[in-house]
């Protein structure tokens, strides 16, 4: 005598769609992506120099977090997401140089968020 579980049960839950172009305008909402520029954000974009000697930063904490939290929700390697910051910066219009994938593999180990 087998017993059954409680836990799985046997049945399957039937769900049913009666607005078709509404569930498919729905599905593809989900794989939408909007990111917003504040001009504050722009400002900050390119780091004022620190006034020492030597080399000085050419991108910003911001610039760099925001590749880093790019890489994380999509889960990106980091040429893509060095493509998509390139292809961001692009599509909004902004004359804004971006960090290119070894930059934002090195400055994410020093970053403090």
């Amino acid at each position: 005598m087998s017993k059954r579980s409680k836990v799985h049960p046997t049945y399957k839950t039937k769900y049913r769609f009666t607005n078709w172009p509404e569930y498919d305008r729905a599905l593809v909402r989900c794989g939408d992506l909007t990111i917003w520029f504040t001009p504050a954000a722009l400002r900050a974009w390119t780091p004022l120099p620190t006034g020492q000697r030597g080399g000085q930063p050419r991108y910003s904490d911001p610039c760099i977090e925001l590749g880093l939290t790019l890489k994380l929700l999509l889960r990106l390697p980091w040429c893509s997401v060095e493509g998509l910051l390139r292809s961001l910066v692009m599509l909004a219009g902004i004359d804004a140089p971006t960090p290119d994938h070894t930059t934002l593999s090195r400055r994410t180990t020093g970053l403090e968020l």
